[in-house]
């Protein structure tokens, strides 16, 4: 679905992802792990378009999106939840969801949707999101962007400073979305065990290059713990 093909970018003259080619497949997940630092969220701002490419090929859906607007990107389905919770505090958690909703096509129904996925959300509708816990404003940030009806959800950090029961069914939202088909996720996580759990393939990043690679599951983990000498 996704394809980053000896992709190298960077801010400025500084290069921080050095020739790094992943796939995430059609309806499943690919996961990104490595240290802070190690580039991970530079490849997905490449992806999504925010930062441009110095060399290599960004391919979704088989076609070529290397040169194409981020705003272009969202509209052949990518979506990005970049790392932080990030939400409209001052709004409430209906018109989070609502500013992404209004002009679409079924905007009621894929907010209906959405809070079907993250029921914790309905009884949140009337507060202030910047007054929601740290697992509640993720949740809110994923419903937003799956109101877009992307093909292809980027989650950058879901489960950082969230508790472990919300870290539990963030999982199992991921699995079930791809499960039920139209729609691949492009993973970036330092929690391993959720990470491999959620995934079909892994690749794992050291100072902008890929270290490690291989199929997904809980078999994995010990390799990934000695690619990532932890």
């Amino acid at each position: 679905m996704l394809e980053l093909i000896d992709v190298r970018c960077g801010y400025g003259r500084t290069e921080v992802i050095h020739g790094v080619s992943i796939e995430v497949p059609e309806n499943g997940v690919a996961a990104v792990m490595g240290h802070n630092g190690a580039g991970k969220t530079t490849l997905l701002r490449a992806a999504v378009g925010l930062i441009g490419t110095n060399s290599g090929k960004v391919l979704f859906n088989g076609e070529n999106i290397t040169r194409l607007r981020p705003s272009a990107r969202v509209r052949r389905g990518l979506a990005y939840v970049p790392q932080g919770q990030q939400s409209f505090g001052q709004l409430t958690t209906e018109e989070n969801l609502q500013v992404v909703a209004d002009g679409r096509k079924r905007g009621k129904e894929r907010i209906d949707e959405a809070l079907d996925l993250f029921p914790a959300l309905k009884e949140l509708l009337g507060r202030r999101a910047g007054l929601l816990s740290g697992g509640q404003r993720q949740q809110l940030a994923i419903a937003r962007a799956l109101i877009t009806e992307p093909k292809m959800l980027i989650l950058d950090e879901p489960t950082e400073g969230i508790q472990p029961s919300v870290v539990a069914e963030i999982e199992r939202t991921i699995v079930a979305l791809t499960e039920r088909g139209g729609l691949s996720v492009l993973l970036v996580e330092q929690h391993i065990g959720f990470a491999l759990q959620a995934a079909q393939r892994y690749y794992v990043f050291e100072s902008g290059r890929c270290t490690s690679s291989g199929a997904g599951g809980a078999g994995s983990e010990a390799t990934v713990r000695a690619a990532m000498a932890i």
